[in-house]
């Protein structure tokens, strides 16, 4: 049984470890940090294999893991420092320059936004809108109900245009 969960998980880090890296990164926004955090995802799948009983995709399985271990960190060896700068864009032909520099410029003013929001606000938003998970894989991660996570969102959606607006990074008739 050993050689086998170590093939799933080894398959699994490698499907998995760049969305749950830059998903950590997300939280907490310190490079080595989240590539640590992530690590220690895996080896917490590893030792909690045998618990796993497929009612959920491995995908949303692991990130739960990656979220508690995350929150956990946090909640035990420093304040929160969520969320200011990090959002990878792609496209066929890769932006020029000056689009790198709106791109980035973007991003900061998005997450310093988000920052400013409800802890749950924020979940569901990364989770929602900028991982693109499911209702219920977002529910499945968060430990809640899909409705729940329906109605998180169309309140965190308003509050982060409002953050936005507030801090002059949206003007009232671009909404």
């Amino acid at each position: 049984m050993s050689n086998v969960k170590q093939q799933v998980i080894t398959e699994w880090y490698s499907q998995y470890s760049n969305s749950i890296f830059s998903y950590i990164l997300l939280m907490i926004h310190e490079h080595q940090l989240a590539e640590d955090l992530t690590h220690e995802t895996f080896i917490k799948a590893y030792k909690k294999y045998d618990s796993f009983k497929g009612d959920s995709s491995p995908k949303t399985w692991l990130f739960s893991i990656a979220r508690h271990t995350t929150i956990d960190y946090v909640r035990k060896r420093k304040p929160v420092s969520y969320l200011k700068e990090f959002l990878s864009f792609k496209t066929d032909k890769g932006p020029l320059p000056d689009e790198v520099v709106q791109i980035k410029e973007s991003s900061r003013e998005l997450f310093e936004a988000l920052r400013q929001l409800k802890k749950t606000y924020r979940d569901v938003i990364i989770l929602r809108k900028l991982k693109e998970f499911s209702t219920k894989e977002t529910a499945e991660i968060l430990n809640c109900s899909e409705s729940k996570v329906k109605s998180t969102l169309n309140r965190a959606i308003p509050a982060l245009e409002k953050q936005l607006l507030k801090e002059g990074y949206l003007h009232e008739n671009s909404i």
